[in-house]
């Protein structure tokens, strides 16, 4: 049997943009992902503070020490730019085997300066 577990946790990451005309996804600086362990193409559960709306999608990298956290596609409906938003990432761990010390992952208004809380 499988359980699920949170590997890493980008907390109250500020929203750079909303790309309603994009293909899909949240595109994310890519120091930021370097610090989480979040991979391009991975699916994670974003969860926005201002408007209570969670909903999945999959990453794609964004410029190194750009700050960006863009919210494309549909889902660009549910938040808006200056938004905090959380990204959970969650691993499949076989039962038995020890779960993941979760990276929790915080930055400052621009997310710029990426440092993990946690290891």
């Amino acid at each position: 049997m499988y359980r699920c577990f949170l590997a890493a946790k980008l907390h109250r990451m500020v929203v750079t943009g909303a790309d309603l005309d994009y293909v899909g996804s949240i595109t994310i600086d890519r120091n930021i992902l370097d610090i989480s362990g979040i991979s391009p193409g991975e699916k994670v559960l974003v969860a926005d503070l201002a408007s209570g709306s969670r909903f999945e999608t999959y990453v794609l990298e964004g410029e190194r020490g750009s700050g960006t956290i863009c919210v494309n596609g549909a889902a660009a409906r549910l938040v808006s730019q200056g938004d905090r938003v959380i990204v959970l990432q969650f691993v499949w761990v076989e039962t038995g085997e020890e779960p993941p010390v979760p990276r929790i992952v915080m930055a400052d208004d621009r997310n710029l300066e990426p440092h993990l809380l946690s290891t």
